[in-house]
């Protein structure tokens, strides 16, 4: 076996990597950027080598860093891990003439399966269906218009060297194809220095269903069964779980049969992933496939007990495959959440700054946390915005969601905004836990954007029972025996409530409605864990400068409590005014000032394109919201952003 290999990534996939590798006795050498230096994934590898500047093409992207790198650490194999060059067929052939062993697949069925375009060719001689588009490279912009029309809107734009979202646009008119191209080509060349486009019908709610791949030197192909990957925004994958709740056994017999075709009809080794959407009839097409370890990959690994790096490394070794399809076997379900560094308040914006504090869920073997941050890092407006993966892991689909909601209301991530409520949100969705979903999920059921509110009463009880508790023990310290009667204000509405507290029980009367708390919490403690009238519920506590926000099944309710008599004279405190921004337009996010749409003195309609800003690897349009003139602008174009930086002023 290989004594040291060298992982040519970053975050949460180097350190799992990491871990396999440790416990098969091979030794890790890490590398890091300028904005890692501190990294968890520097301090679990063996070795560590500085590759470069921040900028992913000075440190992550610069194959000859990384190579570089290889030599001097003597390591004999690089895992790629996911992203990066993991799909760069050029790298790895600079390896194979060095004599470095890829951990991954040929050179070949990199540059066959890794573009798009080539691989819907393949896919049709190798008689798997594909989505109805045009099968080649894009030219220009009147040339993709009538390819479109050819089609017959809606259409996906696509990057052909693409993946993780990056280079998609869906457009449903010709001036729409026009307006995305660009943006499609301009963020396919950042993200993979390849803007060649194509593209193809848009499956309108579609399941995004995969088929993992294991094959090695010697002609042996498997699947390890199909993962769900419906739940998504932007194209971006949020919650994926093993097995697909929309499969029945023909169907998955079917596509994985298929999978294992285009696998052998590219000479594939090494772990890889089919990409297919499924319409409501259960036909399934083509997407692509992933020349690389998936994101995903620990549901399957869960459900199957198949260490899907550990064959990847035994297969780049040379070791024949010992697993057949007939002794792959499948138990429980297991569901994945992506905690991304982002505020689904504010339109998913990128989070950038400290976490001040980071607790992960308790792992066990029906929890696991993949990630890459300890808390005080730093996450970085240069890299991804993924911070951790939650994985849960059932005898059944419902204990799966049952455990994925218990650990995502442990999770604590402060000092950044996250995405983790979300997903808590998604979980209780009726629609969800009945697995009667598509890719258009989230915007059918956000579709004016996602708004972190509910009108479930009970659940609004519940929170102020815990708040009411939390003043108990916050403000009235060293008193365990008291009783009081309150007002709670929630948002513009009040509740008169009454307490009664004795040592670590809080008897609460809310509306003619009784709840007994009874915890082991003390004041300073983020998760606040308790049973309420004898069930129990996980939640999290935060101060405020007048009350306590309470975070319940990914619901927040900020709580003031005021005595009867403060709350009478409430009503006659002066209100501050609101500033008024309506006159300019302001960074929901930090990120590159990619460039400027409009000039001063322009008369702008709603609608029009004002900016684009490069954040976490996407680029983000920001458009006028009315008709106004550009009266001044105060930023240039390339110029790092800051969240609420204003960029233009109206008149």
């Amino acid at each position: 076996m290989f004594s040291k290999i060298l992982i040519a990534n970053r975050g949460e996939i180097a350190c799992r990597v990491i871990s396999t590798a440790r416990k098969m006795g091979i030794k890790t050498v890490a590398i890091f950027s300028e904005a890692d230096k501190f990294s968890k994934h520097v301090q679990l590898a063996d070795e560590a080598i500085y590759i470069g500047q921040s900028q992913s093409n000075m440190s992550y992207l610069n194959s000859d860093a990384i190579i570089n790198a290889v030599k001097k650490s003597k390591s004999e194999a690089i895992h790629p891990g996911y992203g990066f060059l993991s799909e760069n067929a050029d790298f790895v052939e600079a390896l194979n003439e060095l004599g470095i062993q890829f951990i991954g697949p040929s050179k070949e069925a990199i540059s066959i399966m890794g573009d798009k375009i080539e691989s819907k060719k393949l896919a049709d001689k190798a008689k798997v269906s594909t989505v109805p588009g045009f099968i080649g490279e894009v030219k220009d912009v009147k040339h993709a218009q009538e390819i479109a029309e050819s089609i017959g809107y809606p259409v996906m734009i696509k990057a052909s060297a693409g993946g993780g979202g990056k280079g998609m646009r869906v457009a449903k008119s010709s001036s729409e194809v026009k307006e995305n191209l660009e943006r499609a080509r301009s963020e396919a060349q950042s993200s993979f220095g390849d803007d060649r486009i194509f593209i193809e019908k848009l499956i309108e709610q579609p399941r995004h269903i995969e088929i993992q791949i294991l094959a090695d030197n010697f002609g042996n192909i498997i699947h390890l069964g199909e993962r769900e990957c419906s739940i998504q925004r932007r194209h971006q994958k949020v919650i994926e779980e093993a097995p697909s709740p929309f499969l029945d056994e023909s169907l998955r017999e079917s596509m994985g049969s298929k999978a294992k075709d285009l696998a052998r009809a590219v000479n594939y080794t090494s772990a890889g992933t089919v990409e297919f959407i499924v319409d409501n009839h259960k036909n399934f097409y083509f997407l692509e496939m992933n020349t690389r370890l998936q994101v995903e990959h620990p549901v399957t690994e869960l459900i199957t007990g198949v260490d899907i790096v550990e064959q990847m490394i035994r297969v780049a070794f040379g070791e024949k495959m010992k697993l057949t399809q007939d002794n792959v076997t499948f138990s429980g379900s297991a569901i994945e959440c992506r905690a991304y560094a982002e505020d689904p308040l504010r339109g998913f914006v990128p989070s950038i700054g400290r976490l001040i504090k980071y607790q992960e869920p308790k792992k066990s073997n029906q929890i696991r946390v993949d990630s890459g941050v300890l808390e005080g890092a730093e996450i970085s407006r240069f890299y991804d915005p993924m911070i951790a993966k939650v994985i849960s892991f059932g005898e059944s689909r419902e204990i799966a969601i049952e455990l994925m909601s218990d650990a995502l209301d442990s999770f604590i991530i402060r000092g950044i905004r996250n995405n983790i409520g979300f997903m808590r949100d998604i979980l209780s969705k009726e629609s969800f836990k009945e697995g009667n979903y598509s890719t258009d999920f989230i915007s059918n059921t956000w579709p004016d954007g996602y708004a972190n509110n509910t009108d479930d009463e009970k659940l609004k009880n519940l929170a102020i029972s815990i708040g009411a508790y939390v003043q108990c023990k916050f403000r009235e310290r060293g008193r365990e025996n008291h009783s009081k009667n309150m007002v709670c204000f929630l948002n513009k509405n009040q509740e008169k409530i009454s307490y009664k507290f004795f040592k670590d029980t809080c008897n609460i009367s809310i509306d003619n409605h009784s709840y007994q708390v009874i915890s082991e919490w003390i004041p300073g403690q983020i998760l606040f864990e308790c049973s309420i009238n004898g069930e129990p519920f996980s939640a999290q506590v935060d101060l405020l400068d007048e009350g306590h926000r309470i975070i319940l099944k990914g619901i927040e309710y900020n709580l003031f409590f005021r005595s009867q008599i403060v709350s009478d004279l409430t009503k006659f405190m002066p209100r501050k005014e609101e500033p008024d921004l309506s006159k300019y337009l302001i960074s929901p996010m930090p990120g590159l000032l990619l460039r400027i749409d409009v000039k001063e003195g322009d008369a702008v309609r709603t609608g029009d394109s004002l900016v684009v800003i490069d954040a976490m690897k996407m680029e983000n349009i920001l458009i006028a919201d009315k008709d106004c003139i550009v009266k001044s602008i105060l930023k240039q174009e390339n110029q790092p952003l800051m969240t609420d930086d204003v960029i233009i002023e109206f008149d």
